[in-house]
């Protein structure tokens, strides 16, 4: 992934290849200083990127990374939906630790995720967790384990429009009142519904409306049309850089289906996303955690239940960002990884963590799956097909040294440049950046 002075307004973008929190955030904040604006296209509050400046930790969950740059602009495109209570006290919390939050831009047709959300997503992963949806292999039913934060519920309302609410909307009243009045007559019926002989939520518009006005009126500066901005950044000769959340492994329709989010989270999510067409996005980074980890349900081939996988978890802090939950964690899959690297045009890729696996006798990296009897080399972007799936193993050797210090990729142990050329040689991309520990300057570039 090239960096240079540019004055053709051409955009970059930094995609996660895997399940989420591969540390796109640390890239994205390493990249930012050569950009005008980060740009958030997809998702919600469920995706948590941190950051690691000087020793302080940032926690990110709806604010673009690049606001840590105070003369960057954070635009959160038209693709995620807002709960705008979590916006404004992630920003309060920022603002509070002295980062200037004024470069932070919503837009206008961003979603806005409503307190019947967050219920309907609740009361949903109740229903499908129920032994009433259980089968022989899995007794607790089929729930898809989502963060309950109302992503789902609130992406289904955009496609169903009529009672859908979005950002501009919490600024013209009337607009509001018409719309809240008519999601509460659905959303109360329904409510009552999912949750059977158990006492529903209700919720009245008038609490709603005012509500929703008063965050409206806080976020008013905030909202504008980012389409149009955008687009006059890129006719000014300035550069843009569009940061993903989640995974492509997570993508509605190419991820582990149904175990995904709500939203199109490849390279190929930013158009629908922002408005910013894919023929203007120059370069893709794919960041690659050195290892698999995800959060939730659905399959993970490579997964680790012994106490390698456990040492993995400690020595990666694998705990999420925005849950706390800890992570499952696996073997590097690289069948998935050539995959969504295909999908999203990767023309570089980020190996995160690398550190992490220092110390461990032997790697294992997956190079096919085994599925009835035959062996592949193409992903299966079907949790039901999935969960069938063995991997195929090719194993290196491991590394010992600290590596934290490294700065330079032919520094680096020459058990550990094994695994990247091997990691490039499965994916055919090139590894353009290796982490090498949580800080923003342990980072290796080119």
């Amino acid at each position: 992934m090239e960096h240079r002075t540019n004055t053709t307004g051409e955009c970059a973008a930094v995609i996660g290849l895997q399940w989420g929190d591969e540390g796109k955030g640390k890239l994205v904040d390493l990249l930012a200083p050569d950009y005008a604006a980060v740009v958030r296209y997809n998702g919600g509050a469920n995706a948590g990127h941190s950051v690691v400046v000087g020793g302080e930790r940032y926690a990110l969950h709806l604010v673009p990374s690049g606001i840590l740059y105070p003369d960057k602009l954070a635009v959160i495109g038209n693709g995620v939906v807002v709960d705008p209570e979590v916006l404004l006290r992630e920003l309060d919390g920022l603002a509070q630790r002295g980062v200037d939050v004024s470069g932070l831009v919503l837009s206008d047709r961003a979603h806005v995720v409503m307190p019947y959300h967050k219920a309907e997503d609740e009361l949903r992963e109740r229903v499908l967790s129920s032994a009433q949806y259980a089968t022989k292999e899995q007794t607790t039913g089929r729930s898809i384990g989502t963060t309950k934060r109302g992503i789902g519920p609130c992406y289904a309302d955009k496609a169903q429009r009529a009672t859908a609410i979005r950002a501009g909307d919490l600024l013209r009243p009337e607009v509001l009142r018409r719309k809240v009045e008519l999601a509460c007559a659905i959303k109360n019926a329904m409510l009552r519904g999912l949750a059977a002989d158990d006492e529903a939520p209700e919720f009245k518009p008038a609490e709603l409306i005012a509500w929703a006005s008063g965050l409206g009126k806080r976020l008013e500066r905030n909202i504008k049309d980012t389409t149009y901005l955008l687009h006059d950044l890129r006719s000014q000769g300035k550069r843009v850089l569009f940061e993903g959340a989640n995974a492509a492994m997570l993508d509605v329709d190419h991820g582990t289906y149904p175990y995904v989010t709500s939203s199109s989270c490849t390279a190929g999510g930013i158009p629908a996303g922002t408005g910013v067409p894919g023929s203007e996005i120059s370069s893709v980074l794919g960041v690659v955690k050195a290892y698999s980890t995800r959060v939730g349900n659905g399959p993970l081939v490579t997964e680790l239940f012994d106490e390698t996988g456990n040492r993995i978890r400690e020595r990666g802090r694998e705990f999420g960002t925005t849950t706390g939950r800890p992570r499952r964690v696996g073997w590097l899959d690289l069948v998935a990884v050539k995959y969504s690297a295909m999908l999203s045009g990767a023309s570089g890729l980020a190996v995160t963590l690398l550190d992490v696996l220092a110390g461990l006798p032997t790697l294992r990296v997956c190079t096919e799956y085994r599925v009835g009897g035959r062996t592949t080399d193409r992903f299966l972007p079907d949790g039901d097909l999935l969960e069938g799936a063995e991997p195929v193993y090719t194993d290196v050797a491991g590394f010992e040294e600290d590596i934290g210090g490294v700065r330079s990729r032919r520094d680096l142990p020459p058990a550990a440049k094994v695994y990247l050329d091997l990691i490039e040689r499965m994916v055919g991309v090139r590894v353009a950046m290796v982490g090498v520990g949580p800080e923003r300057s342990q980072t290796i570039r080119g």
